[in-house]
């Protein structure tokens, strides 16, 4: 079902060379997919809730953050779109160099739905890109959203 529609997918991630191997990766992958890009918390607030300049996007289908933004936190920006009711239902992916169990327990507290740790080699990241991509796009059923 989900493959006669594009599927959004918010990634919000401030390291340029990490956006440019994530577009790669999507591009080069199997299925139809949108990728908005924003680089910091804040901008990503305004991106979910369409605040000027983003009144006109789609709501993402996923989103893949990244916890060390800048202006605001990846974590405080998890914790707002879980708390928000019209946005809570959209799935996200922390991808992220940290491991720290802290932050691992305090995504999960928070409602992520799955933490990875993003590798610093290129083609390990390239696959676990393209590994998300197969799951969230092909075998999850995202929900739809009405916004």
């Amino acid at each position: 079902m989900q493959n006669f529609r594009p599927v959004n997918i918010l990634l919000i991630e401030d390291n340029p060379g990490d956006v440019r191997l994530a577009q790669e990766a999507f591009k080069e992958g199997k299925y139809n997919v949108n990728l908005e890009v924003v680089m910091d918390g804040l901008e990503a607030l305004k991106f979910l809730h369409k605040e000027t300049p983003y009144q006109d996007v789609i709501t993402p289908d996923l989103i893949l953050l990244d916890l060390n933004l800048p202006k605001k936190d990846g974590r405080e920006v998890l914790q707002e779109v879980k708390s928000d009711p019209d946005l809570k239902c959209i799935p996200i992916v922390v991808l992220t160099t940290s491991n720290a169990q802290q932050d691992i327990l305090k995504s999960y507290n928070l409602h992520v739905n799955s933490y990875i740790n993003k590798p610093v080699d290129f083609d390990k990241f390239f696959d676990i890109i393209q590994t998300i991509e197969e799951f969230w796009v092909h075998t999850a059923i995202l929900p739809t959203m009405v916004k």
